[in-house]
């Protein structure tokens, strides 16, 4: 299923948006947000800036600037929030729109060992804990 640029979540900076995720900052080729909803705190995600459908749509400098990105965003992660693991998802069934969710696993918290849940709806901070955290990302990236 592709969806369309004019409605896509990446493509529009629309509310929806703006309510699941906050903004931190433009990399090379793609943009990197915080996802506000934090049951695995530092849970960030990484959507590409054109409206690609999937990673074999990418010519190889495209992909590697991409993956670039990807890594060190993780590398930042793991550096401020010192997880255990960091969990990648890249599903994408009904927002065709290549981004990757980075996901911190601890040990002992919620669904180590096993896939994590897209949206469990459980932990929020404030906009100041969201700012506080988007602040430590970029001063590494």
């Amino acid at each position: 299923m592709y969806s369309d640029p004019k409605q896509c979540l990446y493509c529009t900076d629309n509310q929806t948006q703006k309510d699941l995720m906050v903004f931190v900052k433009k990399l090379s080729v793609s943009r990197l947000f915080i996802f506000r909803e934090q049951t695995y705190h530092g849970r960030c995600l990484v959507a590409y800036d054109e409206h690609i459908n999937d990673m074999n749509e990418l010519q190889p400098e495209q992909l590697n600037a991409f993956m670039a990105d990807v890594t060190a965003v993780t590398r930042a992660m793991q550096k401020v929030f010192n997880p255990e693991k960091i969990n990648y998802g890249a599903y994408a069934d009904t927002l065709s729109h290549l981004h990757f969710h980075l996901v911190p696993k601890y040990k002992g918290g919620p669904d180590y060992g096993g896939t994590f849940q897209m949206n469990p709806k459980q932990v929020y901070l404030t906009e100041e804990q969201y700012q506080e955290m988007a602040e430590q990302l970029k001063a590494l990236l």
